[in-house]
């Protein structure tokens, strides 16, 4: 390999121009003789008129310490929607709310985030605002919002929380050109071919790093008739999602531990989807991976960026791969979450049922069980219901339904709502209403 002048200008090659916000810089040039150890040339290893150089393949290091960490920045993602991300991601909104020509935004949120002064961060001045979005939407509240969106002639939603905000949104965008009920539009009910893209743009901004609704096509809600549905269809993506992981630095510990969890059964559920996606494969593994790491620090030390940005990823990459479909441990939280008076959180709920389904699904899928183990370097398959019953411990979370406060007589009705939800059918394993009576039993 032969050498060259490390300034670009004396190779007669473009130079990179420096910026002090990067510590490393793109490749420019042919490379210099001492780049052979070096992937990444530090710059302070350099006088600010030269271009530093990448070598692929080799070790990233320098005498700083730096170890190749590379500045994070703000990444434009289009799959499935467009997806800004990052720290400061919020400031992009401006460009979003240009692109889609809309003017008049109604802002959907929850009364914490608002007592918190989130939405106040936002580069938006919303027509009119709904704050009143509780754990588990409700159809009731989807028919106030539809009333205060239309009284104010708005013309587009703003989605600004957890899944509850952002499902609560779908369901109203929804509701402004579809007649009501919603019951009609239920995955179960056959709805998805009801459910037409005559709706209201909505812009997904998640507070939480769990759900995924911000890139997901489902909405949650609990009906009128008390049963807790999901509308699904393409047509409820949300028009663009501004993942910004600054809004997640606030999280309290044990939010910071639910929302997850969801995201790591999200993952694992969609990686053992029978459903052939090998795309969704990829990026569940993925976003299993940087959950698995980084979900103790985030909790622990609620300020690393770095674990908070690797939460809000994986909680992205859970909600690219709910097209494979879920399983029986969402099949089973849904009822659960449907409970009137009982406001349960959905992550926990699913972080007490996952040990018990893995257990359920392993001899079935045990192939994708050893490649999750081998992924999160725990050994054996069969040691994935031992690992996560430790992490949840770890996190503070409950093991049980009793430490929710649940009783035996709470899950009378629940084996046959979980048979008829829509998660059941993209199980690995085929689960009867006596396996959901079993697998409540022993959660409990």
């Amino acid at each position: 390999m032969s050498g060259a002048p490390v300034n670009g200008d004396e190779a007669g090659e473009e130079t990179v121009p420096y910026d002090a916000r990067n510590r490393f810089l793109p490749i420019s040039g042919t490379i210099p003789n001492d780049s052979a150890s070096t992937l990444w040339a530090c710059v302070e290893d350099r006088p600010k008129s030269l271009t530093p150089y990448r070598l692929p393949g080799l070790h990233r290091h320098c005498d700083h310490g730096c170890s190749g960490q590379l500045p994070m920045e703000t990444a434009r993602i289009s799959y499935l929607t467009d997806i800004h991300f990052g720290f400061g991601a919020v400031s992009d909104l401006d460009q979003v709310l240009a692109g889609l020509n809309t003017s008049r935004a109604m802002l959907v949120t929850d009364p914490p985030l608002v007592a918190a002064g989130i939405p106040a961060k936002l580069p938006l001045e919303p027509v009119c605002v709904y704050d009143q979005v509780r754990t588990n939407p409700t159809e009731t509240a989807a028919l106030a919002a539809l009333e205060l969106f239309r009284g104010h002639r708005c013309d587009m939603i703003l989605a600004v929380g957890g899944g509850s905000p952002i499902d609560l949104a779908k369901a109203v965008a929804l509701l402004v050109h579809h007649p009501t009920p919603l019951s009609q539009y239920a995955f179960i009910h056959d709805g998805i071919h009801r459910i037409t893209a005559d709706q209201p743009p909505v812009i997904a901004v998640p507070t939480t790093s769990g759900t995924g609704s911000e890139v997901g096509r489902a909405a949650l809600i609990t009906l009128q008739e008390g049963e807790k549905l999901a509308l699904i269809s393409p047509h409820l993506i949300p028009d663009a999602a501004i993942c910004d992981p600054e809004l997640t630095l606030s999280m309290p510990p044990h939010l910071t531990a639910a929302t997850g969890m969801d995201a790591i059964s999200h993952c694992i559920e969609t990686f053992c989807s029978p459903k052939l996606n090998p795309v969704a494969d990829a990026i569940a593994l993925d976003g299993l991976a940087r959950a698995f790491q980084h979900i103790r620090t985030a909790v622990e030390q609620p300020d690393d960026r770095a674990a908070r940005s690797a939460m809000m990823m994986a909680a992205l990459e859970g909600g690219l791969t709910f097209q494979k479909g879920l399983g029986a441990v969402h099949a089973m939280s849904h009822p659960l979450g449907a409970l009137p008076h009982r406001p349960l959180h959905h992550g926990t709920l699913n972080a007490i049922f996952l040990p018990h389904v893995l257990r359920y699904n392993h001899d079935t899928c045990a192939e994708k069980m050893q490649i999750m183990a081998k992924r999160l370097q725990i050994g054996s398959g069969h040691r994935l219901p031992t690992v996560f019953a430790e992490l949840i411990d770890d996190l503070g979370l409950p093991a049980n339904l009793r430490g929710l406060g649940l009783t035996e007589s709470d899950l009378a009705n629940l084996p046959t709502r979980a048979v008829q939800d829509h998660c059941t059918v993209t199980n690995p394993r085929p689960v009867t209403a006596d396996n959901y009576r079993d697998l409540f039993t022993a959660a409990l």
